[in-house]
């Protein structure tokens, strides 16, 4: 099942000739390339370490790539020749992140951020790739990201945001030429802001959920004050959906963006300076079936070809490339999934369960045939997702159908602090109110148990997650104990308050925006903290983590196993020394599927 794979991150050469992707058919992430529709891949990275690509420059010489060392997400910066070849390295420092920014317009210039001046604030720099030097652009403290950049009246301006919380930013213009720093909007307020330059000069594109429950696109004429109503004209439909991603040409010649509606993507266009709908092609892998998620990759450097990719619950991501002005799409690249017959994997059904104050919880199952109509209960694993801001949603899961082929019913509840639902539905669970909300994990459970039943009799019930699904998993296991007959929890905060101590200086204070300050909000955090109720632990709990996690440190795992051995529980720990917060190499995957499945199988079938 690990075979099933999909290429991600597509961007097309200038002369749209080329297709370049990263793909994991060798284990791990790498670059590679077709030079024709459906024609033979061509591997450019190579390694053990996840190589992912950033962007194509303007003249289609070079590509700039990523590369992270053994999960420790301090990733490094390099060229490499579209040709092939060796890597050239822009940066890579030891305990420094490097992230790409943009390329400039005129193939000069690579614009990066790292933390390498303090390990809590990024800077802005630029390297040469001509004279291969580095500069620092802007290097005043703070979490900046540079979201775009334009050439104007002579002078380059650099369109920054400055993050104030988990999602809430400040965005401010940087002119390269005078040195000048400028605020647009977004200073004194703690609001949910993304921005690009638009197509007519002077304005931005804005996506914010500002006046309404859900995020919206418009057109903005920057004052360097709050944006207000009249400041706000919306360009994308008034609907009951969150627009999930938008993104320009360089040209600013179409607009595209995608809805996420109940967990499905839909894909729309408009023209950058007029704002009206463009056509766009139906794309579809299998004539007749609809297509769960359609999505955008990258537009070539003059607007003309743009990636679109298609997936659905029974076929992976297919890339194709779109021509906008000879309106022709081409399918570039099929995934790959030798020996696996993905007709038969199950199509999730969007159903939901009621919370204890009355709240419908909207949930994604996937179950196994024998499962749709049983004369016994089947097994059931109820998977949390990470973030907390994160989203189950619909589509290819290979990862699921795993269980779903060990014969689990695979049930993934999007609860009250997820994205996709508006903004109210986001912020539920933000700091102290996360004791308000924390109870759908329990309730999912006892949902479960109830409308699963068959004959009277209730299924057995697995959880797991990780990350924030991790820390779900920990918290369902001890908070509501009782409620879960096993447990598998990877990469979980076990203790908010040591997890807030110990991540990472640059995730800190984002991290505190989300789950509380550790000062003022203590009695919270102890009380949402697992191991405060560690003693009523009553299921089997198994613990997954990775050594380099910089996120949620892999002492996190430590307490909360030396914990439960001490007071004789039944648990297990596994620690991969050469991953992070996550596994990425496939060696890796395989030994972390094969504990998940046999800690699963031992404790909630008959026949292990």
């Amino acid at each position: 099942m690990l075979d099933v794979r999909a290429p991600v991150g597509s961007r097309v050469s200038p002369d749209g000739k080329t297709l370049y992707f990263a793909w994991n058919v060798t284990g791990t992430p790498q670059v590679w390339r077709v030079t024709g529709p459906d024609t033979f891949p061509v591997q450019l990275t190579g390694g053990e370490d996840v190589t992912r690509l950033s962007d194509v420059t303007p003249d289609g010489k070079w590509l700039v790539v990523m590369r992270d060392r053994k999960g420790e997400e301090n990733p490094g910066l390099y060229l490499l020749a579209t040709a092939g070849g060796a890597l050239k390295e822009i940066q890579h420092k030891a305990k420094v992140q490097t992230f790409f920014q943009r390329t400039s317009p005129d193939g000069r210039y690579v614009y990066y951020r790292a933390n390498d001046q303090r390990p809590d604030a990024y800077g802005i720099y630029r390297y040469e790739i001509a004279t291969e030097k580095r500069e620092i652009v802007f290097g005043e403290p703070g979490l900046w990201s540079m979201d775009d950049l334009r050439d104007e009246g002579g002078s380059r301006k650099l369109l920054l945001s400055k993050a104030t919380g988990a999602l809430t930013a400040e965005y401010w213009e940087y002119d390269e030429s005078t040195k000048k720093l400028s605020p647009l909007f977004g200073q004194g307020e703690k609001e949910e802001y993304r921005a690009a330059y638009a197509g007519t000069a002077g304005e931005l594109v804005v996506l914010t959920p500002k006046l309404g429950d859900f995020r919206r696109l418009y057109r903005v004429t920057p004052k360097g004050k709050a944006l207000d109503t009249k400041d706000l004209v919306p360009v994308s439909p008034d609907v009951k959906y969150d627009v999930d991603t938008f993104a320009l040409d360089a040209k600013r010649t179409v607009l595209t963006y995608t809805t996420n509606e109940d967990g499905y993507t839909r894909p729309h266009a408009l023209d950058a300076r007029t704002f009206a709908e463009k056509k766009l092609p139906n794309v579809t892998v299998r004539p007749g079936e609809k297509e769960d998620h359609v999505t955008f990759g990258a537009s070539s450097w003059d607007g003309r070809y743009v990636v679109m990719n298609a997936s659905a619950a029974r076929h992976p991501t297919t890339s194709f490339v779109f021509d906008w002005k000879a309106q022709k799409l081409v399918r570039w690249v099929t995934a790959s999934t030798p020996e696996v017959d993905t007709s038969t994997f199950a199509v999730p059904s969007l159903e939901s369960y009621t919370a204890r104050d009355g709240t419908k919880i909207p949930m994604f199952v996937r179950r196994p045939a024998a499962c749709e109509k049983p004369s016994a209960p089947c097994p059931v694993v109820v998977h949390f997702h990470g973030g907390p801001e994160g989203q189950s949603r619909p589509g290819m899961s290979a990862y699921g159908q795993i269980f779903v082929d060990a014969g689990f019913v695979w049930v993934e509840p999007n609860v009250r602090g997820s994205d996709g639902y508006g903004k109210t539905w986001l912020a539920a669970d933000d700091g102290p109110k996360r004791l308000r909300v924390i109870t759908d994990i329990e309730d999912a459970a006892k949902h479960v148990r109830a409308a699963f039943a068959v004959g009277g009799k209730a299924p057995k019930v697995g959880v797991m997650g990780g990350s924030y699904g991790g820390y779900s998993t920990l918290v369902a296991m001890t908070k509501f104990a009782g409620a879960f007959d096993a447990g598998v929890a990877n990469v979980g905060m076990s203790n908010l308050l040591t997890f807030l101590e110990n991540t990472a200086p640059y995730r800190r204070a984002l991290r505190i925006s989300e789950y509380g300050d550790p000062t003022k909000d203590r009695e919270a955090l102890v009380e949402l903290s697992p191991i405060t109720h560690i003693d009523k632990l009553s299921a089997p709990l198994l613990l997954i983590q990775g050594a380099n996690d910089p996120r949620v440190p892999v002492g996190e795992a430590i307490q909360m196993h030396d914990a439960l051995e001490k007071r004789g529980k039944t648990t297990k720990m596994v620690v991969f020394p050469d991953e992070g917060h996550g596994t990425q190499k496939r060696e890796n995957k395989v030994l972390e599927i094969g504990y998940t499945l046999d800690w699963l199988r031992t404790h909630l079938t008959a026949t292990p």
